[in-house]
């Protein structure tokens, strides 16, 4: 009887870990420069709760993360990108963060061209 309890927990267990909803979004990051960059952001996204992936692509200037809703949300996903330093969709960099990024990780001045 123990083991029938234990096997009907542990069954309703995979059936509601089977009705959390995967979602995905794909996030502008314009400022996003080089590897290091994309280095950052996929390490410091996947350490959140809820975050199952994040695919950095830094010629299209994007990230798409997939994510579980009842767990975080695409403001939050945003706003972490934000305290990492970079632009995300409308969510402005942390300033005091951008300042401290390497330099191959910043903005090219007006008029002077990308060196990656």
């Amino acid at each position: 009887m123990k083991a029938l309890k234990l096997t009907f927990l542990f069954s309703m267990i995979l059936c509601l870990g089977a009705f959390a909803q995967v979602k995905k979004v794909v996030i502008s990051t314009p400022t996003i420069q080089c590897g290091m960059c994309k280095n950052k952001i996929e390490k410091t996204l996947s350490r959140y709760d809820g975050v199952q992936s994040v695919v950095v692509n830094v010629k299209k200037k994007t990230t798409t993360v997939s994510y579980l809703k009842d767990r975080i949300n695409v403001e939050q996903i945003k706003t972490n990108i934000a305290n990492t330093g970079y632009d995300a969709d409308n969510v402005t960099a942390n300033e005091d963060i951008y300042a401290k990024l390497p330099a191959c990780c910043k903005k090219p001045a007006e008029g002077e061209a990308a060196h990656h």
